[in-house]
């Protein structure tokens, strides 16, 4: 059985920087397919990040050049390392993993991921 377990989440102003950290088990498989989802106030919940998959899409517009997602399977966790914050950066953040869907943009805008993790809060005001 797969677990995910978020943290790093935190208060932060527009600009600043944040890592958010996935602890993961129950993964052996080093190109497990995994990623980030985030969901603003009343808003749907966007695949932000994904790695371990296949195709160029594995950031959301709204996040290249500032978010960088990293696996590293030695301390099974993975990482989104977020920079230049903006305040449409806030919400709720979870880790998502599933091996059945190897294509990035297949897995950013899946809503039926098998394995989530209960998520972590980001915001982002001055």
């Amino acid at each position: 059985q797969v677990h995910l377990v978020e943290s790093g989440g935190g208060s932060v102003q527009p600009g600043e920087s944040l890592t958010l950290s996935c602890v993961y088990s129950g993964i052996t498989n080093n190109r497990y397919p995994m990623g980030w989802f985030r969901q603003a106030p009343e808003k749907e919940r966007e695949g932000v990040a994904a790695i371990d998959c296949s195709g160029p899409d594995r950031y959301a517009d709204s996040v290249k050049g500032r978010f960088t997602i990293v696996k590293d399977h030695s301390r099974n966790t993975l990482y989104l390392k977020m920079n230049s914050l903006k305040v449409e950066d806030t919400g709720i953040y979870y880790c998502a993993a599933d091996s059945n869907i190897g294509d990035c943009a297949s897995f950013r805008f899946s809503n039926d991921l098998n394995y989530w993790g209960q998520g972590t809060h980001v915001t982002v005001s001055s």
